[in-house]
């Protein structure tokens, strides 16, 4: 991924202002790093089929992490999990202030979709792409899956209510980033498999992330840990023995997947996903 963190660098959002610090908190949360997961998702599908494409599909993965970064800053914020760390680093309203926070948020969410129009794709792809990562990251997806996991709070979700919360805010960024990689190739049949690929990996994504809340501390993950116990969490719902059984169901069903591949997508992904798939054994 050093040829992703090379754009990123060459390419942050940047702002002539009189502002004191407003450049500095739009770059912050981006330099922290991350694990750089959906980036990775969308140029390992683009890198299976078109390696001549990857230069491009930079713009689109850079626009997948400015939007995940953007809900990383708002999940945080004191309104939802007031969080005074993310991905190693102090919080954009812990250092600066509440306002900055917000605003930064709400300018790296308008500036991904910038950079994914300026891709240097074709008008019918941009579009494309730019309507996959709307309707996922959007008021249908991702927002909506916090809007729910806000509300419910210290209000108990069945087990199938629980996965609409986060297919809807972990797993339809994730679905996304597949199928955008499947865009850019112009595969519209492989797009509908990888996304239903997606939405089972965002799951075990967020079980995972459940699972390490309560087994990892805050210096190990980079974030507030322990925090979840007003959520509606894999953990708080099934318990640690029963989130990992959970897990490894899932984990098995998707490695059983994974195996489907064509063998050029299975070389590409293998390395990454069972890595990810496996985080929690």
């Amino acid at each position: 991924m050093q040829n992703f963190e090379n754009f990123l660098l060459n390419h942050l959002p940047r702002s002539k202002s009189i502002h004191p610090h407003y450049e500095a908190a739009l770059q912050k949360m981006l330099l922290a790093g991350g694990k750089r997961f959906r980036p990775a998702l969308l140029l390992g599908v683009v890198n299976a089929y078109n390696p001549l494409m990857i230069e491009g599909a930079m713009h689109a993965a850079y626009a997948i992490e400015l939007l995940h970064t953007y809900s990383l800053i708002h999940d945080d914020l004191p309104a939802m999990d007031n969080s005074p760390l993310r991905r190693g680093e102090i919080t954009l309203h812990v250092a600066y202030d509440e306002v900055t926070a917000i605003l930064v948020g709400d300018a790296l969410n308008t500036y991904s979709f910038e950079v994914l129009s300026n891709a240097p794709f074709s008008d019918y792809t941009r579009v494309a792409l730019i309507r996959e990562l709307a309707t996922n990251g959007g008021l249908g997806g991702m927002v909506l899956g916090q809007a729910i996991d806000c509300y419910f709070e210290n209000k108990p979700l069945s087990l199938e209510e629980v996965k609409i919360l986060h297919t809807n805010k972990t797993a339809k960024l994730i679905a996304a980033s597949l199928k955008m990689g499947a865009i850019i190739i112009g595969n519209e049949k492989l797009a509908d498999i990888l996304y239903d690929f997606g939405i089972k990996l965002g799951l075990l994504f967020q079980i995972q992330d459940d699972i390490l809340d309560v087994t990892q501390t805050a210096q190990e993950a980079g974030k507030l840990t322990g925090n979840d116990e007003s959520k509606n969490s894999f953990v708080t719902l099934l318990g640690l023995d029963g989130a990992l059984v959970e897990a490894n169901i899932v984990a098995d069903e998707l490695i059983l997947e994974l195996s489907n591949f064509d063998e050029k997508l299975k070389n590409e992904l293998s390395s990454l996903l069972l890595e990810y798939i496996n985080r929690h054994r």
